[in-house]
């Protein structure tokens, strides 16, 4: 007998408000928001999803909505769906919760997304300092395939994926969270010389009320206060998975995560049509509105069994990623390298993220010398599917860092040429990113030695 048609166990409505749902929606974790769904080990499921914007962010021929974008809001989550055994016994703290992508992609009649980079002081991004202003770039799939308006000459296979796909942690580990998290904000930049090459703020996303939804625990309800300031924003990946942002996380991979609470309490979201190593414009996958269909498998006390704690509880352990056997295939690739040295020419010891920023703006100054703006630069590189690399972190001073762009998603050759280079400015493929002005006061950083 064929199998059954997967069960819907979150449905979204795209016409209503996140907290409109008849299964309301979450972006916050916590161990207290009640599940919405359950499912047994083994069964064929569909989980859908609404973009990580919240539908905010529309087709249309402006940045405003990037540049005003209420980030409190962000990563709306599906779930917590409660996952149980064959017999009806709940995932227990200490197993593993295996989870199978069977399938996925964007909702029917939504074959569209987008890619953006927000203002630098709402949001900014790898790149803020070289990057200030709000811009927007709309992807339309034909089946596999996305192309954009706003940056011509470019075609390419996606290899979608959910963003955030994690449990709920127990209340130990959200203690942990925000304990840690509250030094990095509390302590400023000083103990971080990092923070002066890498100008994204804030340096962590604390408990807020505001933006807050807790799926069913109402507003009014009494305990809802206390829940919200104490539940962990959904946008670093951390122990449970949450935010881990692997771009090959697609069809018949299969996620290993650890179960820290009753039932575990699934939460997916935040769906990718495709996305660049590292998603450096932080909006920076083509966004969109999805499903995933999925199985899933209780692996019992699994934590201990298979997961090394790297910390001083239990708790501190990571989850385990199977890739599944489905990506695109490119044969031929340019690859820019990126050292510890920043664009001031301040040497940086075995830095990973300085090597991989000069990589990433060594790509994005090429591909200007083929007619791309470097706001379409920054924004393809964040999407498309090319591949980042630690290719050295022993050799001191200096780590290196690659950044692979496969040739073919181009309607040109973009390699290096024998060729007679054209005095003057350079042209520009029209029409650009959308693009607001940057009406803030945060100092911009410009290479020394580039012109433009």
């Amino acid at each position: 007998m064929a199998p059954s048609t997967p069960r819907v166990v979150v449905k979204v409505d795209l016409k209503k408000k996140p907290w409109e749902q008849e299964q309301p929606l979450h972006n916050r974790w916590h161990p207290e928001i009640p599940s919405v769904a359950q499912v047994k080990a083994g069964e064929f499921f569909r989980v859908e999803m609404i973009d990580c914007m919240a539908g905010t962010v529309k087709d249309n021929s402006s940045s405003a909505d990037i540049k005003h974008a209420d980030l409190s809001m962000s990563h709306c989550l599906s779930g917590p769906i409660r996952v149980v055994d064959e017999d009806g016994v709940a995932a227990k703290p200490g197993d593993l919760l295996a989870v199978e992508i069977c399938n996925l992609g964007p909702l029917p009649g939504h074959e569209w997304g987008f890619t953006a980079s927000f203002d630098r002081e709402n949001g900014g991004g790898f790149l803020t300092d070289h990057f200030p202003c709000a811009t927007k770039a709309i992807w339309y799939f034909e089946g596999i395939y996305a192309y954009s308006p706003q940056i011509p000459g470019v075609r390419f296979p996606g290899l979608t994926h959910p963003g955030i796909i994690g449990t709920a942690p127990s209340m130990e580990l959200l203690r942990i969270w925000n304990e840690r998290e509250r030094q990095i904000e509390e302590n400023g930049v000083k103990p971080f010389s990092l923070c002066e090459v890498v100008h994204q703020r804030p340096l962590a996303n604390l408990p807020k009320a505001k933006g807050c939804l807790l799926g069913h625990i109402d507003k009014e309800a009494p305990e809802w206060e206390r829940i919200a300031n104490e539940a962990a924003r959904t946008l670093p990946g951390r122990e449970n998975g949450g935010n881990c942002d692997i771009k090959n996380l697609s069809t018949g991979s299969k996620i290993y995560l650890p179960v820290f609470v009753e039932g575990a309490n699934l939460s997916t979201g935040d769906m990718h049509f495709s996305q660049g190593d590292g998603e450096i414009s932080f909006c920076g996958a083509i966004e969109m509105n999805g499903f995933l269909e999925l199985k899933c498998e209780i692996i019992r006390n699994g934590m201990k069994e298979y997961l090394t704690p790297m910390g001083p509880t239990p708790l501190h352990v990571n989850p385990i990623f199977e890739i599944g056997p489905v990506e695109p295939r490119f044969s031929e690739w340019l690859v820019f390298e990126g050292i510890s040295v920043d664009e001031s020419g301040k040497q940086h010891y075995l830095d990973a993220t300085v090597a991989y920023k000069r990589a990433v703006l060594n790509a994005i100054d090429y591909l200007n010398k083929f007619g791309y703006s470097k706001e379409q630069a920054y924004l393809l590189l964040s999407c498309c599917p090319c591949e980042g690399r630690i290719s050295g972190i022993v050799d001191s001073p200096n780590a290196v860092a690659t950044l692979a762009i496969p040739i073919a998603i181009f309607d040109q050759d973009i390699r290096p040429k024998t060729r007679k280079v054209p005095s003057g400015p350079r042209i520009v493929r029209k029409p650009d990113v959308l693009k607001s002005t940057y009406d803030g006061k945060l100092p911009i950083t410009k290479n020394p030695s580039c012109s433009t």
